[in-house]
Parts: C-alpha cells; sequence; structure tokens
C-alpha cells in the first residue's frame, strides 16, 4: 500500500505518508482532462461530483470525503489498491522504465467511468491536452447537469445521441460521439455488462463504435476498464517504440504494459 493510513479529519479523509503520488503527474498527463490545479492542490470532477485534493507534510488530503466513499470511488480511481514500490522493482529491468520511472515517480494510472472514458478519448484524436480539455469543459457545460459545488457532470448518453454540438467545436468528431451515445442509449454497447468480458470481446465491441479505431479503444480499455495489458500507441509512444523497443516491449513486463505505457508516454514528451 502507497499510504501508512486512512484517518478521518471532520468533514476531511486524510492518507496519511502518501508515496508515489504527484498530482500534476497524474492529473495532468493525458489520462483524464476534467482537472487543474498546481503542484500540490488540485480538484475536478469525476463520478458526478467536484473533488478537492491537497497535498501537505506528505498526507494527501480529500476535502469532504468519507472513508466509504474513499473505499468505493477515489481507492479505485487513483489506483490506490496497487504498490508502486512493487511495480518499480518489476520495472527496474529494463533502462528505459528505469529513467521513466526515476522521471516522473509521482506519476499512477486511472481508472475512470467508461463512458466519460469513450467520450473523451473519442475527442483526443489528432488533438492536444489543452484543446481536449475545452472540448470536454464545453460539452460539460452545455449538456451536463449543474452542480451545487460548482461545475458541471459528465453528461449523459441520452442528452448527447441527438444534441447540437455546434458550441462543442469538435469537429468531425462530432458524428463519432452522436454514435457512441446512441448506442450507450439504446443498449447495443452495454458498458456495465462489457465490464466482465474478455479484452478481445470488449475491444471488438469498442471498435463497432463510428471513429473508434485501435489507439482509442485501447485507451478506453485501459483507463475506463483498467485493462492493464492494453498499450495504447499514438505518435508519441511511436516515438518511443522505434528508439528504444525496436524489437518490441520485453515479455516480462506485458502484464502491466499499460501503466509502463503511462511512465513512457509521459516521459517522451517532457524530457525535451
Amino acid at each position: 500500500m502507497d499510504y501508512r493510513s486512512i484517518i478521518q479529519q471532520d468533514k476531511d479523509l486524510v492518507l496519511t505518508e502518501i508515496k508515489n503520488f504527484n498530482l500534476p503527474q497524474i492529473l495532468d498527463n493525458g489520462q483524464s482532462f476534467r482537472w487543474s490545479g498546481d503542484e500540490n492542490s488540485y480538484s475536478g470532477i469525476a463520478h458526478g461530483r467536484l473533488l478537492e485534493l491537497c497535498l501537505n507534510d506528505g498526507n494527501l488530503i480529500l476535502k469532504n470525503v468519507s472513508v466509504e466513499e474513499f473505499e468505493n470511488i477515489w481507492k479505485d480511481y487513483f489506483d490506490l489498491g496497487r504498490s508502486y514500490d512493487a511495480l518499480r522493482l518489476q520495472y527496474l529491468s529494463d533502462i528505459t522504465l528505469e529513467k521513466a520511472i526515476a522521471h516522473s515517480p509521482g506519476l499512477r494510472l486511472m481508472k475512470q467511468d467508461p463512458w466519460e472514458a469513450l467520450i473523451t478519448f473519442i475527442l483526443s484524436q489528432n488533438n492536444n491536452i489543452p484543446r481536449i480539455k475545452g472540448m470536454v469543459s464545453r460539452l460539460c457545460k452545455g449538456f451536463g447537469t449543474r452542480l451545487p459545488t460548482g461545475g458541471y457532470t459528465f453528461p449523459e448518453a441520452m442528452a448527447l445521441a441527438e444534441a447540437d454540438l455546434s458550441d462543442v467545436r469538435c469537429g468531425y468528431r462530432d458524428l463519432y460521439i452522436k454514435d457512441a451515445a446512441r448506442r450507450v442509449f439504446d443498449g447495443r454497447l452495454n458498458l456495465e455488462k462489457l465490464k466482465t468480458v474478455s479484452d478481445e470481446e470488449l475491444r471488438v465491441a469498442l471498435l463497432e463504435v463510428h471513429g473508434v479505431g485501435a489507439k482509442v479503444a485501447d485507451c478506453v480499455m485501459l483507463f475506463g476498464f483498467g485493462r492493464i495489458k492494453r498499450f495504447p500507441v499514438d505518435v508519441w509512444m511511436q516515438r518511443v517504440i522505434m528508439e528504444y523497443y525496436p524489437d518490441g516491449f520485453p515479455e516480462n513486463l506485458l502484464d502491466t504494459a499499460g501503466i509502463a505505457q503511462q511512465f513512457l508516454f509521459h516521459y517522451i514528451r517532457t524530457i525535451n
């Protein structure tokens, strides 16, 4: 476990002596697009609620969070049931991964809502992080529900299936979002049931969505369904493979290839 204990302090939850947890490395590296902040304080909306996070004296503070909510939502969301110290030991067998972890030791994989992951990674196609964040923000403001704490929930499929998305300014992705929304709304794409199928069955189902190719499908599987063997390949990861793994990714690390991919992705984008 990458924290020592859980303490409820009034309305806040404190994870003491948190390890392998850096807010910008986790929340600003292209996994999720609804977070903002600085080195020690971030806020964002996920699972229908606004969450504020603070790092203080080696402790992680989750504002207005109960132990029950942490166990049911945020523990999995931030992959806090996994020891990244143990992963680090595995990855030391690979010189490139060793460098990547040293470069971003506080990065963690996020396990998000599959529906949100599907739509946001459709928006991510041929795009950069600031523009994706802008489109996601406009999508939520236009079609989500206003929260009492501020901000908007992620839109339901019903709200997007026949929506006029011109104000989102997402270009050709408009048609892809509507097709995904219609499939989820009418049950052709049952994301809840897909949580229990094999990787291959899940991938086939996602690829049936108009505009979802191999890279987006793998991203949705990794970030939305927690399928950590998936290894999404975009232009950055193509560069990683060409420069560091021309003979293929190490077979002994394939079981957690998706987590390794995140370290490598962040490394190649930020070393220069």
